[in-house]
């Protein structure tokens, strides 16, 4: 794949996974909605990785390092750095029956559209710092 098809392709499957994460909003599914949001950003973070880097990116789910090492972190806000951490233990920590209940209590519909309208946000910004 060329540059430009490694971009879209990172874009595209992270806007299909945006539009999951509204659907899971609609069905009241919280904790589903925060481990979409993160593969959103996870997806973006990697396709913009692929935009600025001659290598591929790394096989790792941490937003923070994805963005550290694609040379972004440093441009974001404390508001977007605060928001990739709350994120954070979304993915993985979201998998396991022992952190789900942590986790889905700290959801509700308010909190979900919340990571919903900051993870369009954040996408938006990411892309347009290409």
């Amino acid at each position: 794949m060329t540059r430009e098809e490694l971009v879209a392709y990172w874009f595209d499957i992270a806007d299909y996974d945006f539009g999951t994460a509204q659907d899971l909003l609609k069905s009241g599914r919280w904790l589903y909605v925060g481990f979409m949001c993160h593969q959103v950003i996870e997806k973006t973070l990697k396709g913009y990785w692929c935009a600025v880097r001659d290598d591929e990116p790394p096989y790792i789910h941490n937003l923070a390092q994805l963005a550290i090492r694609s040379n972004l972190y440093e441009s974001m806000s404390q508001e977007q750095k605060a928001f990739i951490a709350r994120l954070m233990p979304m993915n993985i920590e979201a998998r396991y029956p022992e952190y789900k209940k942590s986790i889905a209590k700290s959801l509700t519909k308010d909190s979900s559209v919340q990571i919903i309208d900051y993870t369009k946000s954040l996408q938006q910004w990411i892309k347009d710092r290409l």
